[in-house]
């Protein structure tokens, strides 16, 4: 998730100079190279020569990074799941910390970017997220429930886009326009939900006995709501 943000900052041409370092210094390298950034051999000289830490790593390495920078660093955007500031705060105690999610979309500009309400001292941290997309302001007890429905789901959407794309290609359609269409059409449905409620929209698409209903009556009898809802609560049980 950090290199998607990484991409969108250096993509919407008012990127922060961005500094990288990673157990895997070719990857860091690669990005750097990418976005036009440069990277730093560890944590400490990362955090000395930074005026923001983005902290992206899983939960279970935060106490070996707290203990490599001795608890002390700038302050901490942190997209790390599973991580509440209560945790976050203990590992740098007096490091202001804003927690935020993004999602995908965050690389071209187009991501919902929710966190946590700012720590004092952290303020200037939210105006970095605009760039990425919506910035969303949400209690911290509820990101988790927002992350299981807008971080994890443009994969669950990619796999629809993948089926649908597929079968339009295995019904004579050339593979690429197949795909052209799927994308134009989720790119519109998502302008419409905007201006309408999911039903209408979808009553609107599905008069009774046509082509569309009959679609719909295949996907309610292989249980895709349900599918749904436990790909949710599955992400979400992982989350907490």
């Amino acid at each position: 998730m950090a290199a998607a943000m990484a991409r969108g900052w250096a993509r919407s041409g008012s990127a922060p100079e961005m500094l990288f370092c990673d157990l895997d210094a070719e990857r860091a390298q690669r990005l750097a190279n990418e976005v036009g950034g440069d990277t730093r051999a560890d944590l400490r000289s990362l955090s000395a020569d930074s005026d923001a830490l983005l902290l992206a790593v899983k939960p279970a390495a935060l106490d070996d990074v707290a203990a490599e920078l001795d608890g002390k660093a700038p302050p901490i955007l942190s997209v790390m799941a599973a991580t509440p500031l209560e945790r976050l705060n203990a590992a740098f105690p007096g490091v202001p910390v804003l927690r935020v999610m993004p999602n995908q979309p965050a690389e071209v500009g187009r991501g919902l970017i929710v966190h946590a309400p700012a720590q004092d001292g952290a303020e200037a941290l939210v105006d970095l997220l605009p760039s990425l997309g919506s910035a969303i302001e949400m209690p911290e007890e509820t990101m988790e429930a927002a992350m299981a429905v807008m971080s994890c789901s443009p994969a669950y959407v990619a796999l629809f886009a993948e089926a649908l794309a597929d079968a339009g290609a295995r019904d004579g359609l050339e593979p690429a326009l197949s795909l052209e269409l799927v994308a134009g059409t989720l790119e519109g449905t998502a302008s419409l939900l905007r201006e309408r409620d999911p039903e209408t929209i979808r009553k609107s698409v599905a008069p009774p006995g046509g082509a569309t209903e009959a679609g719909l009556d295949a996907l309610r009898e292989r249980g895709f709501s349900e599918a749904i809802a436990a790909a949710v609560d599955a992400s979400l049980a992982r989350f907490r």
